[in-house]
Parts: C-alpha cells; sequence; structure tokens
C-alpha cells in the first residue's frame, strides 16, 4: 500500500474540499495523513446521504489508513455504530484493525455486520484502500433478481468484465465468510452481493466511488427498463468497447477524482460539519 505524501493530501484538500484551518478545530497531534483520510471519508458518508444512498444507521464505507500513520499494520476507519450518515464528521469515525479492535478510544461501537465484509476485504485484496456497500432498492432490487446485471444499458456496457457476484449466506457476522467472499470477488471491482446489495472496493476512495454510482445507475436504468418490457441487450463486442473507452476508470484523465469533488463542493454547500476534527 503506498504512501500519501503529506504534501499532496494537504494541497488536495486545501484545494478541492476549501479547509481553512482557522475555521475548523484541527487536531494538531494527528498524523496529516489520517487527517485527510478521515475529512475524505466523512464527506463522502454526507456525498452517500445527499444522494440517497443511506439505511438509517447501517451500511458502511471504510478506508484502509496509508503505512505512514499504521507502520504497516493494517488498520482503517469505519462509521460509528448508532448514527446516520448525515451525522459522522471526521473527528467520530472509528480506527479499527482487522480483528476489529478499537485503536483510538473511540466510545462509539462499531457493527460487526460491517466489519466482518470490511476487514476481510482490507486485509485480502492488496489495493483495496476503500470498500463501501450499499442497500440502495435497485440495486437490492438486481442483486434478487436470477439474471443479475443485465448488460443492456449505457451504465452496464461499462462494467463488461467487472462485475463478481458471491452468493447470499445471511447477516454478514460470520468471519468464516471471509475467505469465499474474496474468492467470489476475484480482483473484480463492482461487487453484486446476491440478494443483498452493491459493494465496490478501489486503490483510493474516489475510483471505488464511480465504480459504486456506475452500478448503481446500471441498476436503476435495468429495474426502469423490467418495468416497461424486456430490454435491448448490447452485444459483448460493444460492451469491452465502452468499457475501454469509459473516462471513469482511465485514472490518467482524473474523471474520479473531479465526479467525487463536484459532489463534495455541493454537500459543502449544504452543510460541512463533518469538517469537525
Amino acid at each position: 500500500m503506498p504512501d500519501f505524501p503529506t504534501s499532496h493530501c494537504t494541497t488536495h484538500l486545501k484545494t478541492h474540499l476549501r479547509i481553512h484551518p482557522t475555521s475548523h478545530t484541527m487536531n494538531c497531534s494527528m498524523h496529516p495523513d489520517e487527517r485527510a483520510a478521515r475529512i475524505e471519508l466523512a464527506a463522502c458518508y454526507r456525498v452517500f446521504a445527499m444522494l440517497g444512498w443511506d439505511e438509517l444507521i447501517y451500511n458502511h464505507i471504510t478506508v484502509r489508513l496509508p503505512d505512514s500513520v499504521t507502520g504497516g499494520e493494517k488498520q482503517f476507519l469505519i462509521n460509528p455504530f448508532g448514527l446516520h450518515y448525515e451525522e459522522v464528521t471526521a473527528s467520530n469515525l472509528v480506527r479499527i484493525n482487522v480483528r476489529g479492535e478499537v485503536l483510538d478510544g473511540s466510545r462509539h461501537p462499531v457493527n460487526p455486520a460491517g466489519f466482518v465484509v470490511h476487514a476481510a476485504i482490507h486485509d485480502g485484496l492488496p489495493g483495496a484502500h476503500c470498500v463501501m456497500h450499499t442497500h440502495t432498492t435497485s440495486g437490492m432490487g438486481v442483486a434478487c433478481l436470477e439474471q443479475g446485471l443485465s448488460q443492456s444499458n449505457f451504465y452496464s456496457a461499462q462494467l463488461h468484465g467487472m462485475v463478481a457476484y458471491h452468493d447470499f449466506e445471511g447477516i454478514t457476522i460470520h468471519a468464516d465468510e471471509g475467505p469465499r467472499l474474496l474468492a467470489s470477488i476475484g480482483r473484480r471491482k463492482a461487487v453484486i452481493l446476491r440478494n443483498h446489495g452493491l459493494l465496490s472496493w478501489g486503490s483510493d476512495l474516489p475510483q471505488a466511488f464511480v465504480v459504486l454510482w456506475t452500478l448503481q445507475r446500471a441498476c436503476d436504468v435495468q429495474m426502469a427498463t423490467l418495468s416497461m418490457g424486456a430490454p435491448r441487450m448490447v452485444s459483448d463486442a460493444m460492451a469491452q468497447r465502452c468499457n475501454e473507452d469509459s473516462l471513469t476508470f482511465n485514472a490518467s484523465h482524473g474523471g474520479a477524482r473531479d465526479v467525487f469533488d463536484h459532489l463534495v463542493r455541493r454537500v459543502n454547500r449544504r452543510d460541512n460539519s463533518y469538517l469537525d476534527l
């Protein structure tokens, strides 16, 4: 897992999130890379809430902390159980290890159902810096279809060859599911948990986000199409071309970062209380 240069984190935060040290309480004892990770993740929780991807106090977005913070131990940040996404802030995110042990003295509990899945992925996939999971209506609708995701629209075509499936094993609180989940995922970043919901992971948070957003849009359109009739399919050859041409997954164009940053700016115009640190 590569370190995040402090200078890059600081510059990015000031440029894109418009953070001014004089306007927010800053924990000076915290490593700047942890501070950056906390702020970006807390912003993402607010983005999910704005998009309607929240589910009461359930579901999770997690970020693995860089080695510059942990010294090489696998640790990640997760939302405090019992709070809605709109209540998540940079300061109340909980720092835990892959055994679920709280490392920052947080008074908040951690949901075992979130820890088991996210810990397995952070621990088992070296490139999984960020993991996201949702229970949206259309996402769960597609997850409950025998056929799964249909290669029949603009968005699903972009995900050609990128979608993994994992069979339903009930509420995800049993650690022995972890190896089977990893085997199902392989290296595919878009995951449909059958009868359950959607999941994505990425080498950074914006990448995980655009994968999940594209998967969500594909599910939205598929469910709308099925309500009207049989979908018209996209050929494998055309879908492969769509996947290759999509700027969404082309890091050299910065599309993922630009997409996420514009959503954070929208959140900031509504409420930037997540910045409390």
